[in-house]
């Protein structure tokens, strides 16, 4: 039978001895009495670490969990940083959240606390997505802000995304600074939890009005959007906050036929009509497809719970339709977005657009085609949006993202963007089909002038204590043993960017790389192969991004060549042992 280690039921003790609510101590206590081990253990072998992304975890009583106490733990922390770092200033903040269950809770939560710290709270007073939060940073010179969300994560987890004074997530060495007042909270009678009204102020219809409009003002087709405004378009914002916004800004656009999924429109953090929300899943949007289906659209969307992030959909050439990962969607929008800008005479020399480091080289292909200069930044969409605070007002940035389905069009906020995204994917859709393409025929288009780039992402989800272990011990093995072949191929070069080295193993040569340390392994081989482990900073899990390339000579071997892409990719996936 299993014992419970003796300093796990100690943590556990202290919270039914501490000034925590009867209801949790409740649980805890029947816990125990239930000798549900691998639960307590788990609720409570460690403190919920604060990240550079704040807090995501599963919801339940204990220090490893998302709660009143953590939530408040994490808040008290970061307003004590807000006034060490602005001492005699009167500072604000913003706050709003998703459709999770409890994240209204949870978010009166945190202002009250914000409230009770003499902090000024700007306070959505219902539901709004990620990106609106970061744009009313801006909008409102707050010095920080908060969304409490999960993303895409199953309905049992919540999360807490700290923003900075620029409207994006703090990176270094503020994050640490924050990391490090949250850690110094104690005990849970340092957390002020007396709700101050005065300093909490409600915002809403007004910020989504300025929004809103300051997106439209973005379109770069908007001619080419009037004579398509009949396009087909299917959304669904799986549960979440995307309808507040999404239908609204395609509308603004010009789109006058957009075909909602009713079953979904509904917010409600049980996400009842999918099995996990996340737009990167197929079966996420089974309910989209049959009505795009049935309705014969141009176009699917739909975004996560907090409206960061889209998938899209579209019509292949036998008319079925196709998810589009989130490197050729992505892709297709740098695209569009460099040819809308470049026949409109707006490229200065001055422009610029950034991706992930994980992210597709086509990318970084068609940008040197344009003459525009690209940046590569590390996983994560705080370094995109601190490139952006760091070149505003000197350069112009167009758009960017990262493979995971998240897209930013514009300077309005610091974070990735659903809503713009959308509109934007709607415009790139109505540019081709006002030209006479589908954007499935443009995407092959881009391959036969770029090269046909394919990626595949596999994750291994490995839960708990021994799920970490077992992540830091594959790293580990990478890191020390690196294959010498994949897919066939000679594995020429080793980026480790925790250590920030990158080795040339031909030579046998070394050279720094220029970004910040990070637990991620790129082996990179001799015919143009990345392949990239990464643990996720969010989930338990650890990823691998494979990314190979060939060449298209016409759009009549596009399957043929897809399949040789597919082959490689299993081989070298194979070669890895995932």
């Amino acid at each position: 039978m299993q014992e419970l280690d003796p300093t796990i039921l100690q943590k556990a003790n202290s919270w039914l001895q501490g000034n925590y609510d009867a209801d949790v101590k409740q649980e805890i206590q029947k816990l125990i009495d239930d000798k549900a081990y691998t639960e307590l253990t788990d609720s409570f072998y460690r403190d919920l670490e604060f990240g550079t992304g704040g807090l995501r975890g599963t919801m339940g009583p204990g220090s490893n969990r998302i709660n009143k106490y953590t939530i408040g733990a994490a808040t008290q922390g970061l307003a004590n940083y807000l006034k060490k770092t602005y001492p005699g200033e009167k500072i604000k903040v913003a706050i709003a959240h998703d459709s999770r269950n409890n994240a209204d809770f949870f978010s009166t939560i945190t202002a009250e606390v914000f409230s009770a710290n003499d902090i000024h709270v700007y306070f959505f007073k219902a539901l709004r997505p990620t990106p609106e939060l970061s744009f009313a940073v801006r909008h409102l010179g707050c010095k920080s802000g908060v969304m409490l969300t999960a993303s895409h994560n199953p309905k049992e987890y919540n999360g807490y995304k700290a923003y900075g004074a620029d409207g994006g997530q703090f990176v270094s060495p503020h994050d640490k600074a924050v990391m490090d007042e949250v850690a110094a909270i104690s005990s849970i009678d340092e957390i002020k939890f007396n709700r101050v009204d005065a300093n909490i102020e409600e915002i809403g219809e007004d910020i989504d009005e300025l929004y809103l409009s300051k997106i439209t003002e973005l379109s770069v087709s908007p001619d080419a959007i009037a004579r398509q405004k009949d396009l087909k378009i299917v959304y669904s914002p799986i549960h979440g906050t995307g309808i507040t916004l999404v239908p609204q800004a395609l509308e603004r656009f010009g789109f006058e036929n957009v075909i909602l999924v009713d079953e979904q429109i509904t917010p409600d953090g049980n996400f009842p009509t999918v099995v996990y929300p996340n737009p990167e899943e197929k079966e996420a949007l089974t309910l989209a497809l049959k009505k795009a289906q049935e309705a014969d659209a141009d176009l699917v969307l739909a975004t996560d719970p907090d409206a960061d992030r889209v998938g899209i959909a579209v019509k292949d050439t036998n008319g079925e339709f196709i998810l589009l990962n989130g490197n050729q969607t992505g892709a297709m929008l740098i695209n569009y977005l460099l040819s809308a800008w470049e026949e409109k005479g707006k490229l200065t020399g001055k422009e610029y657009i950034v991706k992930t480091i994980v992210t597709t080289n086509l990318i970084e292909r068609i940008a040197e085609a344009k003459n525009v200069t690209y940046y590569n930044t590390l996983t994560g969409f705080k370094y995109i949006g601190e490139l952006m605070t760091q070149f505003e007002g000197k350069q112009t940035f167009i758009g960017g993202g990262e493979e995971s389905y998240g897209y930013l069009i514009g300077e309005l906020v610091r974070d990735k963007d659903a809503v713009v995204s959308s509109a934007f994917i709607a415009e790139m859709t109505a540019y081709y089909k006002d030209k006479g393409s589908s954007l499935f025929e443009a995407l092959i288009d881009t391959y036969v002038q770029y090269g046909f780039y394919k990626e595949k992402l596999i994750s291994l989800t490995k839960k708990g204590k021994t799920g970490a272990e077992e992540i830091k011990e594959m790293m580990e093995k990478f890191r020390t043993n690196p294959p010498a072949t994949l897919g066939g191929s000679k594995v020429t070069t080793l980026k480790d960017y925790e250590k920030r080295v990158e080795t040339d193993l031909v030579n046998n040569t070394t050279k720094p790389i220029e970004l910040p340390a990070s637990d991620v392994l790129q082996f990179i081989t001799e015919d143009g192969s990345i392949i990239s482990a990464r643990p996720s900073g969010t989930e338990p899990k650890i990823k691998f991004y494979c990314s190979v390339n060939g060449k298209l000579d016409s759009k009549e071997v596009y399957t043929e060549t897809d399949k040789q892409l597919d082959a490689k990719i299993a081989s070298i996936m194979q070669d890895l042992g995932v």
